[in-house]
């Protein structure tokens, strides 16, 4: 063949042979290029049907259009002779590249991205390439990877028995040849090996294959003929510990989808593939390697329990597994999941995301473009996460155990949606849920409202009835975060004292008898372990936990540190498995250090108290020349006022209790804010001189905690808000009798609009006509107005979600 022209080619070199026949180096006399010519075998280009069908897939081929897939440039014939004219691609073959040994694994990387990127440009076109090997893709000495022979296993099947050649992996182009088959065996998927039809899947294990052999440089299927090597696709497990320790795990999970051998469970879609490899390339020091070893030494409680910890963006999913007994259980592993698709909504209640029983399903709660908070679902075998429909307004979802149905509040009401999707499904009135618990048996234990005990409901729906009550007699203002136990016969729950102290409690549901398990701690959960963990500041908590007498039954100890907590909701960021995978926030506790900045219209900003403190509820005096604060140290909050024109920062209050929320006069000589000072539970309303003379007087008495908002422009009414156990959130007016020379005195606080909603934040009008505030009667916050002192009607003036009107 050296010196003869076929058509217009002048071949110059043989390169190879192969089951598809020989490959000549050849000159385009016409373009003067050099190309590849692929010489047909005879026994395939004496048969007219079969190069008639060759001819129409050839067409096919020809239509990909890839810088990492080779080029068909064309078909040729002449004297009997029968080619392809592929682009000639100059550089080793990755199986030449594998023989030196294992490929470093930012250049596996590159070239398994590369190779996927050309696959999935195929797969778009429907075309298969059905024989993915090293040998069948080259990398230039510039690094640029071709895929060659795409589709040429499916084109130069026999036309009459195709199905024949795409189920039988005996089949040989060649016969002579022993062990030349469609798709070479030692990349066959196990469906390929065992006869049966193939799609795209075929590409994708041949995928995980190809990089695991670049990682590793061994082979990963071996036999000493044909035979063995098929039956070792069919049979054998990878050996995963011939990779490297310094192997990424996404990396790792990503070879692991790809080479399940069953096709419903592998990797759907190349493209996912190439997606896990550009954010390991893109951020190889945050991919977490899997240890090497076991968890070390350490308590035998702790050993059951080798949850790892890391995190970036926001999220964390540390799996481990719950070990049988024995001395040293398995490695964990860790790794981090980007799950956000739209503005981060962590700042609910509850836990904003959480894991199914069988560990296979993240559910989490954020804002889709439109600011809408809604419920998505993402199997953790997957990249992509769905909105689950009707679930606007979303909040502390929980699973059902069997992991088919997702619980969740929204619109007052507790309702249930489908992991496969449709319509959620309301179960029963919870105003203000705070968290629930799907019990074996069917039976939901809820926290309805923020300032109430327990309430059981069927998951089919129906009517609450009451499972706890608070103690008010020792201080008790909420039952929250319940988690049904294993037997359904009792539940574990927070229990909150006061505005911030909480305990872990349990529950019989039986006879109603209660236990306190831990002092101080809140969102407590029981593991399978036998282990009670719960939140204490930013650090998860476990003590071992008799089930059967429900009593902890040992010293507690600190497991892990920086988890995203919310004590003023006495909750935590965490959930776990029933197989022993952990999910968690980090970024410790919700109250945090910070600084207080100017912004001008523009949007710039500048500092304004730069030291970074924990200050809540900044207020400016009504003529801008002081900033009052409520800041918090040592878990004790004051008062303090900024004077912008002298720069200093005064302490207001100094009492044992806790202040919050100043809110101004508008003759700017008082400031009026919430405390429990005397040693109460309950936040009630205060007022104290600007100047810092004279005590607090105590502007009213009531059970309930009470929160101050605006004054009135002519300073005679205040407008609060006040949770009330039989309805929600209501706003109040409380009205100042007398006159300035003997003194204002608070008269008889007035509801001004009670509903079943949480109604927040009344803010006067500067004409003191209106009354703006956040309710959300609607499913989620708004903001309305209302005519003070009213009757009348209410306007809408939000339209996707507001908050915090002025």
């Amino acid at each position: 063949m050296i010196g003869k022209s076929i058509s217009h080619y002048r071949v110059t070199e043989k390169l190879g042979e192969g089951g598809m026949g020989e490959v000549y180096r050849a000159t385009d006399t016409k373009l003067g290029r050099e190309v590849a010519l692929k010489v047909l075998p005879p026994v395939f280009a004496n048969d007219s049907q079969r190069m008639a069908r060759f001819k129409r897939e050839a067409h096919v081929l020809a239509s990909l259009n890839h810088p990492n897939i080779a080029s068909i440039y064309g078909l040729e014939e002449s004297d009997g002779i029968h080619c392809l004219v592929l682009e000639l691609v100059e550089g080793p073959t990755l199986a030449e590249r594998i023989k030196e040994g294992a490929i470093p694994l930012e250049e596996s990387l590159n070239i398994a991205k590369q190779i996927a990127d050309a696959l999935e440009a195929a797969h778009e076109k429907g075309v298969i390439h059905r024989d993915l090997k090293p040998a069948n893709v080259k990398v230039t000495p510039e690094g640029m990877v071709k895929v060659l022979d795409f589709g040429l296993a499916k084109a130069l099947a026999e036309p009459a028995s195709e199905a024949a050649m795409e189920n039988s992996p005996t089949a040989s182009i060649l016969p002579t040849h022993e062990g030349v088959i469609l798709g070479t065996a030692a990349y066959m998927s196990p469906e390929q090996a065992m006869g049966k039809a193939v799609d795209k899947r075929a590409d994708i294990w041949a995928f995980g294959v190809v990089l695991f052999e670049m990682l590793t440089g061994k082979r990963l299927f071996r036999g000493e003929n044909t035979s063995e090597t098929l039956a070792a696709v069919i049979k054998d497990d990878p050996d995963w510990n011939l990779l490297s320790t310094d192997t990424p795990l996404k990396i790792r999970e990503l070879l692991r989808r790809c080479l399940q051998k069953d096709s419903r469970k592998r990797l759907h879609d190349i493209a996912d593939a190439r997606i896990e490899i550009e954010e390991v390339l893109a951020d190889p020091s945050g991919t977490l390697a899997l240890p090497a070893g076991g968890v070390g030494t350490q308590t035998a409680w702790r050993r059951v329990l080798p949850w790892a910890v890391a995190g970036v963006f926001a999220l964390v999913a540390a799996v481990g597994f719950w070990p049988e007994p024995e001395p040293i259980p398995p490695p964990s592993m860790r790794l981090s999941v980007e799950v956000t698709p739209g503005e981060s909504s962590w700042t609910v209640q509850g836990a904003a995301a959480v894991i199914s029983p069988d560990g296979t399903r993240l559910a989490f709660v954020t804002t889709d473009d439109q600011g809408q908070r809604k419920l998505y679902l993402r199997p953790l075998d997957q990249l992509q996460a769905n909105a689950l429909s009707g679930t606007e307004g979303a909040a502390n979802p929980f699973f059902s155990p069997d992991g088919q149905w997702i619980a969740f509040f929204s619109g007052n009401k507790l309702k249930k949606v489908s992991v496969r999707g449709g319509a959620a499904v309301t179960l029963c009135d919870a105003p203000n849920g705070r968290g629930g618990s799907w019990g074996e048996d069917g039976t939901i234990v809820l926290a309805p409202e923020i300032y109430s005990g327990l309430s059981r409901v069927s998951s089919a729906g129906g009517t609450r009835e009451a499972v706890s009550t608070l103690d008010k007699e020792k201080g008790e203002t909420t039952h929250r975060w319940p988690q049904v136990l294993p037997g359904g016969k009792a539940v574990l729950f927070t229990v909150g004292i006061g505005s911030t102290d909480g305990n872990i409690e349990v529950q019989s549901l039986e006879t109603g008898e209660r236990k306190t398990l831990q002092l101080g701690g809140f969102y407590g959960r029981y593991l399978p372990t036998g282990h009670l963990v719960y939140m204490s500041e930013a650090t998860l908590f476990a003590a071992p936990f008799d089930l059967a007498r429900l009593e902890v039954t040992g010293p507690p100890a600190p497991i892990l540190d920086d988890v995203r907590t919310s004590p003023n909701y006495w909750s935590g960021q965490f959930d776990f498995s029933q197989t022993g995978t952990l999910v968690y926030l980090t970024g410790g506790g919700a109250a945090s250090e910070v600084s207080i900045f100017w912004m001008d219209p523009e949007g710039k900003t500048e500092p304004l108290l730069p030291t970074p403190r924990d200050y809540k509820n900044p207020s400016f005096s009504p003529d801008g020349k002081r900033l009052a604060v409520d800041i918090d140290e040592g878990g004790n909050s004051d008062l303090w006022v900024y004077e912008l024109e002298r720069e200093t920062l005064s302490r207001l209050t100094f009492d044992e209790g806790n202040d919050h929320g100043p809110v101004w006069t508008p003759d700017g000589q008082w400031v009026t804010f919430a405390s429990n000072r005397g040693g109460g539970r309950v936040l009630n309303l205060y007022w104290n001189r600007a100047d810092g003379t004279g005590d607090a007087e105590r502007l009213t008495e009531s059970s309930n905690s009470q929160f101050p908002f605006s004054w009135s422009p002519d300073g005679k009414v205040l407008a609060f808000f006040e949770p009330s156990p039989g309805t929600n959130m209501d706003l109040w007016t409380l009205p100042m009798e007398g006159d300035g020379a003997g003194g204002l005195k608070p008269g008889k606080p007035t509801q001004f609009l009670r509903m079943s909603f949480r109604q927040w934040d009344p803010a006067f009008s500067p004409d003191g006509r209106w009354i703006a505030y956040q309710s959300d009667e609607s499913g989620q916050f708004e903001v309305y107005v209302r005519p003070f002192p009213g009757p009348g009607g209410k306007w809408q003036i939000s339209t996707t979600g507001g908050r915090m009107p002025t």
